[in-house]
């Protein structure tokens, strides 16, 4: 099934506990039915083959762990409009659901992950590229919640984890890809700043359409109430 125009991907891409998943929600918010979304963290390689104990040894905060060439495949049946397989993937046992789900984009697909930028054939896929920066204590902070809550890990494995690799990962890794950005955002984001980027990417879907100057309106309208200061992530 092709959509009658292809849909603008955007890649939102910053360490982990960034603010990224934030972001995209925010973002799909604002733009309902027209925006779809999804995560780098689906394609990571099933090591369902491994036993428990190695699979705990892998380190998955290098971009090996990704399954790159099915991530290319995705984002070029993505930006066709084509009806897409989108894998499942689970952090607590390491492995890939045996059932992908069918996935079909929708005009502006949101993308968020840790190396979108890094490698230029997947760089090459996105409309638009967004790098969040944010610092190590806040990124280690936000991380103990997620992981603890979502993921059953302890509070000690997971700082363990975060000083021996997600931190020098991210700097190996992650913090070169600002460099390639069209936006970069830091943390504390401001209400300014969200606005803004929901205006570029209004621009971004509308591009070729003939909306009236009264539907631009009415979406600045909507968007500023959405992205008042109590709803910014601190």
């Amino acid at each position: 099934m092709r959509m009658s125009s292809n849909p603008r991907l955007v890649a939102i891409v910053g360490g982990s506990g960034a603010g990224k998943s934030w972001l995209t929600d925010r973002l799909q918010r604002v733009f309902g039915e027209k925006a779809g979304r999804l995560s780098l963290d689906e394609f990571y390689l099933d090591r369902s083959h491994l036993s428990l104990r190695h699979r705990a040894r892998i380190n998955y905060d290098h971009p090996r762990a990704i399954d790159w060439p099915r991530v290319g495949d995705f984002l070029e049946d993505c930006r066709a409009g084509r009806t897409c397989s989108l894998p499942r993937y689970d952090f607590k046992t390491h492995t890939r659901a045996t059932r992908s789900e069918i996935w079909q984009p929708k005009p502006l697909v949101l993308i968020e992950g840790l190396w979108l930028l890094l490698r230029p054939a997947i760089r090459r896929c996105f409309d638009l590229t967004i790098f969040i920066d944010a610092p190590a204590r806040l990124r280690l902070h936000r991380r103990l919640s997620r992981d603890t809550a979502l993921r059953g890990r302890s509070k000690v494995s997971i700082q363990r984890q975060f000083r021996k690799m997600v931190a020098p990962m991210h700097d190996l890794f992650v913090s070169p890809q600002a460099r390639w950005a069209d936006i970069i955002l830091q943390q504390p984001l401001r209400d300014a700043e969200v606005r803004q980027l929901c205006e570029r990417l209004w621009s971004l879907l509308t591009a070729n359409s003939l909306y009236p100057a009264w539907i631009r309106e009415i979406f600045r309208t909507e968007t500023t109430a959405l992205f008042k200061p109590a709803y910014l992530h601190e």
